[in-house]
């Protein structure tokens, strides 16, 4: 992974050019360091203490050793880029310079100082003594080539472990590549003369998690936090930011003009969080006074485009102070519209980043949807600010607890800002987290330390158990000790541990002491062991009994989960609660239901858990649900169905019950059952799309959903959307299932709006732009997709770019989706950070998805030399283009390519090859044992109508 000391020829020009400007830097380095010596003058030498044997060698561990601890570090920073080139220049300088003082706190004596470096070509090195005023002589340094990123300094002196203070001044000098990465370049354009486009240039960070060494040599782990005091230099006409305020000078260096902007010292905080950029974009205010801007480009600024999410962090921050106990503590909060960025946002304190889709709304372009994901998003990351920024997590091995924390007040954040979304955790979080929990191959929320080494442990942390299930494990408590008494205790452990970095523990122990329940026996479980329960329920006599859910049933842990069961029965008004601590089956007469009567456990799905009945209380539930539907809960009958679908996956259920709970949605128009279903049968669509199973499949859903889309008829032809969010959302759920299913009213909208929009006659709603043009794009022909290719090239609001790159992978010509494969290689066509998510698109595409998996593998070790995982998230690729895999032969194609990553010892996604390879193994043997099942179920149900 390192890159140690090797030069590009670019950068070694670059240096050669800028010679006599490092001699500039050095004197001023220089002047820097005889400041800080003014201001600490030298003390009288401690009394010496005896000390253990002096380590010399390299730590045999990737983690930093014990013996220093950074309190503060002074970075200067020189990026050379012009944001837009000057008539008299030619060619774009893409180097940057810098020098860091860290101040140090010894606590073991060493002869060696380890740190963090990579890709930077470390210059000069110095260690000083603080205590004595004297300057240590270094023997030698060297940047170790593997992926400690290791930067060894080896002493002639003694560091003397008794608390003594030092400082370690390094120079160095890096490039601004377009990785994505550490300090990089980001590229966008601009309306210049004669309405040409023109390029623009600005540098920016992203250090999460591990490449703010890829800035400056440092200590480069979540617990090592310091203060931190930024200077950057930069050209001017640009602004420089960073995470306080900033105050610019302006200088002359070598007869050029430059600014120097001095930023206030930054409170303790982690190296992942720091944030720079130098750009010339504009800012946007909610009122004069504010301390919240949001930065962007000039034109989508001057557009308005940055107004809603101005207005909206106000009322969120607002509300999390109030909620928190705790005000924000830094002295301003930006946040800036990055046009390559590869999270779709990052929290870094008082300088938060984001995609230019995840911030920026357009009201005539932007659907409401893309308004809520602003909302959304802004309100995950405000939320960091207290959870990850506050209160640090000690290692890597525990990120759920910023993550997991931050997803899950996001759904309370946001409704400051007047959306109703707590419901959608269940669907969006919860069935999520399910899917990858029920495989052997998945992980707890929190590994032991000792497991999470390398960037690419780390790297495959950012997945659906560190946020999805987090949130889902967080909800299920507060719930299980009441909302009020939770969030008291989180106020207590914000208060406790701010500038801190806790273990989960520490969070068990503060819910303790402010409930007196016994948090840690009820949450280890759930937390220190992957899975999750599936309760079993006897109503006939009262058994339950649980075990853990697998979708490849293999023998589960032997620990119980402490099970916190909310339920109720048919002959009563009233929901009970139960806890459910052993493996069982014990007898409970509170589960015993009458002949007439049946029970419902885990109401609105508060718990991570799934339920099973006996069949005689499965039939029930569906008899009431086609009945009288309204009797069950709305999140509940979502639940229904997911569980049933998901126990029958996993052979505990016969898959006819999961499909009959599909029946009565032709009378339901609530969102999250029809979402519920939809993504279930989503499964039976891959598993058959290329069978004769698929017809009868496409008959049904055609059948089923013709009343949900006569529901929304009239807003579809008026180009109208209905006022309840959740009705917007199933509005485009009948739509694109109409029209994949071949219903003829659907289509024949789709393709009028689509004729009317190419004619510029008739705009399409925003949110029903992407399901139109997808639809419009799969019915058409190359005329339409080369009209909807040219829409994306001109389009400059994010929003409208990611509709239309969906809509391009929906064609059904094998050609095209093919050269689409190939222009995602192309950086001027695809843009780096859309490389996954386009490939993602054509894998949907059941023509698509066999060339998408052939471009990853024949791509493999391109992407990843080129891109690596700063950029591409491996997981996401391998994982959607291998969904539809239920074949020996796909299998083996898996296993092998599993194999040549071995050899060649990769790092990249070896926990998603594994979990895809099971997912696999367990699609062969459910397809055949239910493949005759299925198509004899869906004939018979069409014969029914």
């Amino acid at each position: 992974m390192g890159k140690g000391v090797i030069m590009s020829k670019s950068l070694a020009i670059a240096i050669g050019v800028l010679t006599v400007s490092s001699v500039f830097g050095v004197v001023a380095m220089l002047v820097v360091y005889r400041i800080q010596i003014a201001r600490n003058p030298p003390q009288p030498p401690p009394t010496l203490q005896t000390t253990t044997p002096i380590p010399t060698a390299p730590p045999a561990s990737l983690r930093l050793p014990d013996h220093l601890i950074p309190e503060s570090y002074e970075v200067f920073l020189q990026p050379h880029l012009y944001t837009e080139l000057p008539d008299n220049i030619t060619e774009q300088s893409f180097v940057f310079k810098g020098n860091s003082t860290v101040r140090l706190r010894c606590i073991k004596d060493s002869k060696s100082i380890f740190l963090h470096v990579r890709g930077l070509n470390v210059t000069d090195v110095r260690v000083t003594n603080t205590d004595f005023g004297k300057r240590l002589s270094v023997s030698h340094y060297e940047i170790h080539q593997n992926e400690s990123n290791f930067l060894e300094i080896q002493l002639e002196d003694v560091l003397l472990g008794n608390g003594s203070r030092y400082e370690l001044f390094t120079a160095f000098e890096g490039e601004l590549l377009d990785d994505l990465s550490g300090f990089y370049v980001s590229r966008y354009t601009v309306k210049g003369k004669d309405d040409k486009d023109e390029v623009r240039f600005l540098a920016t960070s992203q250090m999460q998690p591990t490449d703010a060494r890829q800035v400056f040599p440092c200590f480069d782990e979540p617990a090592l936090k310091a203060v931190f005091n930024i200077t950057i230099i930069h050209r001017p006409e640009t602004t420089a930011m960073s995470n306080t305020i900033g105050v610019p000078v302006i200088t002359t260096i070598d007869g050029e003009e430059w600014h120097v902007t001095t930023f206030h010292p930054i409170p303790v905080m982690s190296t992942y969080l720091l944030a720079f950029t130098v750009s010339d974009f504009m800012g946007k205010q909610d009122s004069p006074r504010s301390k919240i801007t949001t930065y962007a480009r000039g034109d989508a600024v001057k557009a308005g485009h940055a107004d809603y999410a101005a207005q909206t962090t106000k009322k969120i921050l607002e509300f999390y102070e109030t909620t928190f106990g705790l005000k924000y503590p830094l002295d301003k909060l930006d946040q800036i519209a990055v046009p390559d960025f590869s999270a779709g946002a990052m929290e870094n304190w008082g300088l938060i980043s984001y995609q230019e889709s995840g911030i920026l709304f357009e009201e005539d372009t932007s659907s409401n949807f893309d308004k809520e994901r602003v909302a959304t998003i802004i309100a995950h990351e405000l939320a960091h600010q207290w959870f990850g920024n506050l209160v640090t997590m000690r290692w890597w091995n525990d990120l759920w607890l910023n993550e997991g924390f931050a997803t899950y007040m996001s759904y309370m954040g946001v409704e400051a800002a007047d959306w109703n979304l707590k419901d959608l955790i269940v669907l969006k979080e919860i069935h999520s987290a399910f899917q990858v929990d029920s495989l052997n191959s998945s992980h707890p929320l929190s590994l032991p330390e000792g497991e999470i080494e390398t960037y690419s442990d780390i790297i495959e942390l950012f997945d659906d158990i560190t946020y999805s299930k987090g949130a889902a494990v967080l909800r299920m408590l507060s719930t299980y000790i009441g909302e009020e008494e939770f969030m008291n205790a989180i106020k207590a452990y914000l208060r406790k541990f701010q500038y801190m970095n806790p273990e989960y523990k520490d969070l068990w122990k503060c819910l303790q002491e402010e409930t007196n329940k016994d948090v840690e026996a009820f949450m280890s479980t759930w937390t220190e062991q992957m899975g999750y329960p599936v309760i079993t329920i006897t109503t006939q006599t009262g058994e339950i009994s649980q075990e853990q859910f697998f979708l490849k049933q293999t023998e589960g842990h032997g620990i119980p989960w402490q099970v916190h069961i909310i339920y109720s029965k048919s002959d009563s008004q009233h929901v009970t609660e139960h806890v459910l601590k052993d493996k069982g089956p014990v007898l409970n007469p509170k589960f015993k239901v009458g002949k007439d009567e049946w029970i419902l456990a885990n109401i609105n799905c508060t718990g991570f858990f799934r339920v099973n009945y006996d069949e005689e209380n499965w039939y029930k539930l569906l008899d009431q649900l086609e009945s009288n539907y309204h009797v069950i809960p709305v999140i509940s009958r979502g639940q229904l169905i997911d569980d049933a679908f998901n126990l029958a996956r996993a052979g505990r259920l016969n898959v006819t019950i999961g499909l009959s709970l599909t029946k009565f949605l032709k009378n339901d128009t609530e969102y999250i059952p029809w979402e519920s279903a939809l993504k279930n049968l989503d499964y039976f669509i891959l598993m058959f799309d290329r069978s004769e199973v698929y017809g009868p499949i496409s008959k049904y859903q055609r059948q089923q959903v013709e009343s949900l889309y006569k529901n929304f008829e009239t807003h579809n032809i008026n180009g109208t959307v209905p006022e309840k969010h959740t009705d917007q959302y199933n509005q485009v759920n009948a739509i694109k299932v109409a029209c994949s299913n071949g219903l003829p009213e659907c289509l024949s909208m789709a393709t009028s709006l689509f004729r009317q929009y190419r004619n510029n006659t008739n705009p399409i709603h925003p949110n029903l732009r992407r399901a139109i043009y997808c639809s419009a794009i799969a019915a058409g022909d190359e005329e339409d997709w080369e009209f909807a290719w040219e829409e994306f090239q001109r389009a400059t609001v994010a929003g409208e770019k990611d509709k239309l790159r969906y809509a391009l992978s929906c064609t059904k010509e094998i050609w095209l989706l093919n050269r689409y494969l190939q222009y995602t290689l192309d950086p001027t066509k695809i843009k780096k950070m859309d490389v996954v998510s386009t490939v993602n698109y054509i894998a949907e595409n059941v023509a698509g998805q066999p060339l998408a998996w052939d471009f990853v593998r024949g791509q493999w070790a391109y992407l990843t030399q080129e891109y690596g995982a700063g950029i591409i998230s491996f997981n996401s690729l391998l994982d959607s283009v291998t969904k539809r895999f239920s074949t020996d032969f796909e299998l083996e194609q898996l296993k092998q390519l599993q194999r040549e990553l071995d050899e060649k010892d990769h790092e990249f996604a070896t926990r998603t090859l594994e979990q895809v390879i099971e997912r696999t193994e367990a699609n062969i043997e459910w397809v055949t044992e239910n493949k005759q099942i299925v198509f004899d179920w869906f004939n018979g149900e069409l014969k029914n109508y």
